[in-house]
Formats: C-alpha cells, structure tokens, sequence
C-alpha cells in the first residue's frame, strides 16, 4: 500500500502538472520553431503574442457568460477560442504587414529582426497589460475536476488522493490534437508542402512559383493559432496574468532550441524534457521517501531547489545543450 501511495503522490504532483505543462510548452515551441524555420528569426515577441490571444479570448469568454452562454461541463473560453485565434491571426498579420516585412525586403540579417522582435514584444506586453489589466484573471468554468480527492479515497481506500483537473485534461487532448493536425497539414496538403520547400531552400522554392508572401502569411496564422492555444490552456490551468507568458518566453525559446530549432518533432520532444525536468528538480520528494523508505523521516523537504529557481532548470539545460549539441536532439538549424 505505501508503494501504490508513493505512486499517487508522483501521479499527483509530478506526472500529470509535468504532461500539462509539457504540452503547453510544446505548443508554445512548435509556434517559435515554425518561425526560425520558414521566416528565419527569432520571434521574441513570441510569449506576448501568446498572452495576447488569451486575452480576447478571455474577453469573448466574459460576453459569452454576460449573456448566458455556456459550454456545459466544458469552459466557456473553449467557445471563444476560434475568436480568440481571428484576433490573434489579424494582430500578426498586421504587424508583419507593419514591421516585419519592410526588414524582410530588406535582406536584413536575422539578428535585426531578433532586436525589431523585442520591439514588438513590449509593445505587446503593455498593450495587453492596459487592456485587461495586471491582475491576475480566472476564466475557467464548468466541471472543475474530472476526479476528485475524495472520489479517488472512495475507491481505491489509499491515504493518498488523485484529482484530476478538467484543465489538464482538456490541455493535453487538446495539444495531441492540434499537434497531429499541424503535421498533417505539413506533410499532407499542397500549402503545407510548399511551406517545408520554402523553409529547405527559399531560392529553389522561388524558381518552383511558390509565392513567399502567401507562404509568410500562412506561417503568421498558423503561429497565431498556436499561440493562442497554448495561451488559453496554460491560462486555463494556472491562471491568466500577463507578465507570466513573458516569463514563458525563456522554457519555451529552451524547449525549441533543445529538441532542435526548427524541428517540429524536436520542438514537442524539447518541451516534455523541459517540463518535466522543472518538475522533478523543483518536487519535494519527503512524502514519497516517507511512503517508499519509512525507517528513515528526512527533516529537509528533500528537494534539489526552490521552486524560485524553476526557470534556471531550463536556463542551465539550455547552456549545456548550446555548449555541446548546439543543432539540438533532432538536428535542426544550429543557433
């Protein structure tokens, strides 16, 4: 019985956050990836551009529940996220039109559009944070679990509890799908093929009739999507607070560059390693080590550091990876 307790509290507190956040990491770094690329940059307004989706999806959400409309057991901001993407879609899209695409005829070299990115993204950041405010903001409604701790003792008769959250549920469904339909999109249709032949050989693709411009705007909705998404889920799990997608920008630029930039398959790999590596560093283990080895009681919490220093798990993981294995686990472009 200790053993299946142990197994509840790492299923608790370590596999099912780890898998959510993981899955809003990934999706968070398949947006940056995509970027790098087709376009050839470094979007660094990337994290804002995820907090700005979340936040006209979180404004249709409050007229929806202004007027009654709900999802059933589902949150409403489920409702609302295809407006939440049309607002996102129509903000990149402008500011390609604005900034980006005077560089890009331009030829200017990619570290400029690094610079011209963090531009956007606190342009970004202040715009949402005078929009909707600072505060943290709740969204989520519906069915709160799937399983609760109480239902879970009933059960199963075990000391330790697993709840469920509809949230991570619904993150990781969520972020399977969206992942498999980017895929087949890529690999599947005409428009995404010519997406991939842009990014192997802008030239070539060129001289084929593909026309960049329709290619760079595709690129822009699909990041937008996936932007918004991976916003409203994270916003959905935790809570929704603007300057946190900015904090956001760091694990998940970590989990693009250590799967391999510019490699899809390498962006979701990087950012479950991510995940789980701030998870497990960050856990205290003591209730664990209490169930699995109960003739010794630790007095310290046995953690290997603060949650403080959660981001400097995927800071440190980043430099080793930079340092050694620079094209990343998947061989994408060297950074």
């Amino acid at each position: 019985m200790d053993v299946l307790n142990a197994l509840v509290v790492l299923t608790n507190f370590v596999l099912i956050p780890a898998t959510a956040y993981g899955a809003q990491l990934a999706l968070g770094a398949l947006g940056v990836t995509l970027i790098y690329g087709i376009l050839r940059f470094s979007n660094f307004a990337h994290g804002d551009t995820m907090a700005f989706g979340a936040m006209a999806t979180i404004l249709v959400t409050w007229l929806f529940q202004s007027w009654g409309i709900s999802f059933g057991v589902l949150p409403t901001a489920l409702l609302a996220l295809p407006f939440g993407i049309v607002a996102c879609a129509l903000l990149v899209l402008g500011t390609d039109r604005v900034v980006y695409r005077f560089y890009r005829r331009q030829k200017a070299a990619p570290v400029i559009l690094v610079i011209v990115s963090m531009g956007v993204m606190f342009m970004l950041n202040g715009i949402v944070r005078f929009i909707i405010g600072v505060d943290d903001q709740q969204f989520a409604d519906g069915a709160r679990f799937i399983v609760t701790a109480r239902e879970f003792r009933d059960m199963t008769g075990l000391t330790e509890a697993l709840a469920l959250r509809t949230s991570q549920a619904i993150t990781v469904v969520t972020a399977f799908v969206v992942m498999a339909a980017l895929f087949w999109f890529l690999n599947r249709t005409r428009t995404g093929k010519s997406m991939r032949a842009f990014s192997d050989n802008e030239d070539l693709a060129l001289l084929s009739g593909i026309n960049p411009e329709r290619v760079v705007a595709i690129t822009w909705i699909i990041v937008a999507g996936l932007a918004t998404i991976a916003g409203v889920l994270y916003g959905l799990d935790k809570s929704f607070k603007p300057f946190t997608y900015f904090q956001l920008l760091l694990p998940i630029f970590a989990s693009a560059i250590v799967g391999g930039l510019g490699s899809p398959v390498g962006a979701i790999a990087g950012g479950f390693l991510i995940a789980y590596s701030e998870v497990l560093v960050t856990y205290a283990f003591k209730r664990v080590v209490d169930y699995l080895v109960p003739f010794w009681s630790p007095e310290g919490l046995v953690q290997l550091l603060s949650t403080d220093y959660k981001f400097a798990v995927s800071f440190t993981i980043l430099i080793v990876v930079l340092l050694f294995k620079p094209t990343g686990l998947f061989k994408g472009k060297s950074v």
